[in-house]
């Protein structure tokens, strides 16, 4: 599996496994679990534009903000886009956290069983097993046509970019 330091978590420099994907390719398929265990892929949103956002724990101040601020894009969204929060919590911990914060827009799914998201979509952090802060904006036919791998997993992606790029979908 390829590995490449293009990214770091606290300063400190961190390896993330997995392809280099680009805007153009063709976005790779993944298992993640949904709140209630179950299997999800790219097929159970097919024929939707999908706005991925990765995050290492929603148990985190950015990660949480990160969630927040997509719920609340996500209400002014057609009903075409799905807004998808992938993390390495367990489904149960990304359950209670959505019932605490009223975060029902976005749908929270765990990598924490294969990690072949993380690994897919080469966000895999291998010193830590958690996911790199990233973005994917995914059109119906699942073309990537937007993404960012944050450079430092404490600071924020870029949501203007990302919210431009989706209203041109």
């Amino acid at each position: 599996m390829e590995e490449r330091q293009v990214s770091k978590m606290g300063g400190n420099v961190i390896t993330l496994i997995g392809p280099e994907l680009r805007v153009g390719d063709r976005a790779p398929d993944f298992t993640v679990l949904d709140n209630d265990l179950l299997p999800k892929g790219l097929d159970d949103f097919q024929g939707k534009i999908k706005l991925i956002s990765a995050v290492p724990s929603l148990d985190t101040s950015v990660c949480d903000l990160q969630t927040r601020k997509f719920n609340e894009f996500a209400g002014d969204l057609s009903p075409e886009v799905e807004v998808l929060s992938i993390s390495m919590d367990l489904p149960f911990a990304q359950k209670r956290w959505c019932n605490l914060t009223g975060c029902s827009r976005v749908e929270t799914l765990s990598d924490h069983r294969y990690a072949n998201f993380g690994e897919n979509y080469g966000i895999l952090i291998k010193e830590l097993r958690l996911l790199n802060r990233s973005i994917f904006l995914l059109d119906k036919d699942d073309n990537i046509r937007y993404m960012e791998i944050v450079e430092e997993n404490h600071n924020q992606p870029d949501y203007d970019s990302a919210m431009e790029a989706l209203r041109t979908l």
